[in-house]
């Protein structure tokens, strides 16, 4: 059984999805980091001020501490119920960012796969007909396998 493991975790296919992961994780860090010390700030500002991070609602007031609440931080503190709004639209923006730069990517690799000549697959024996019978025969025969005539041999 280990060896049968061992044989499955070194296929080519399982280490470059273990690769894939990694580099995604690292990508969505980035990509979150982008999103929310970059791109959210100046938008925030320009509608006056919001923190998107911090836009919130409050569903139910939390046991130990009633609000108001500056912060998502201090309302889970306190044991209040918040709906996150401003969390989900970095979230939903952040996704759209990755996916973007997927397509991108694939987009990328199909056009370069495209833009590769195949390679050509091994050509068949050269067949020629034997002058004799019309039979097809291969073109370095030195006599038809149908009629037995001699021929001359083609390159």
């Amino acid at each position: 059984m280990l060896k049968e493991f061992k044989t499955f975790a070194m296929r080519g296919n399982v280490i470059d999805l273990a690769v894939g992961v990694v580099i995604g994780g690292a990508f969505g860090a980035i990509v979150k980091s982008l999103v929310d010390d970059v791109i959210m700030p100046p938008i925030g500002l320009l509608i006056g001020n919001v923190d998107f991070s911090q836009l919130f609602i409050v569903l139910k007031e939390g046991a130990a501490v009633h609000g108001p609440y500056l912060t998502v931080e201090a309302a889970k503190k306190a044991g209040a119920v918040t709906l996150n709004i401003g969390l989900f639209i970095n979230a939903v923006i952040s996704f759209l960012i990755v996916a973007f730069a997927v397509f991108m990517l694939v987009k990328t690799l199909n056009k370069l796969q495209r833009d590769t000549p195949a390679e050509a697959a091994p050509a068949g024996p050269a067949m020629r007909d034997c002058p004799h019978c019309l039979s097809s025969i291969r073109a370095q025969a030195s006599r038809c396998p149908h009629c037995t005539a001699e021929v001359t041999p083609t390159a």
